[in-house]
């Protein structure tokens, strides 16, 4: 899995980068997620789908930083993140209540 695929930029890419570029890619795009979601509803708003990009980019780039890269400060930069992130998601699904839609409601403005 460290055999270079390709090169970008004088940058050689292998199978963990990739792994490593998708699973920031989408930890990043939970904040797009969350501000369309709080542009929808307006008001500041956490959907449940921020959580779980929370939880899969984490994932990703932790393994990333654990078998790509063997890299500590990454490891643990990218723990807590999933932690807390599991958390929310468990802590939802217990104490939430079931979303009811009404006509005219904030889903169709």
């Amino acid at each position: 899995m460290n055999q270079v695929l390709f090169h970008i930029h004088n940058v050689g890419v292998t199978p963990w980068k990739l792994i490593g570029y998708l699973g920031t890619f989408l930890f990043t795009a939970r904040w797009f997620v969350q501000f369309y979601a709080t542009k929808k509803m307006k008001q500041v708003t956490m959907p449940l789908s921020f959580w779980y990009l929370s939880i899969v980019g984490s994932v990703m780039t932790l393994a990333y930083f654990i078998w790509g890269k063997n890299d500590s400060v990454g490891i643990i930069q990218n723990a807590f993140p999933m932690f807390v992130s599991v958390y929310n998601v468990v802590a939802h699904m217990r104490y939430h209540k079931p979303e009811v839609i009404t006509p005219r409601g904030p889903e169709e403005t």
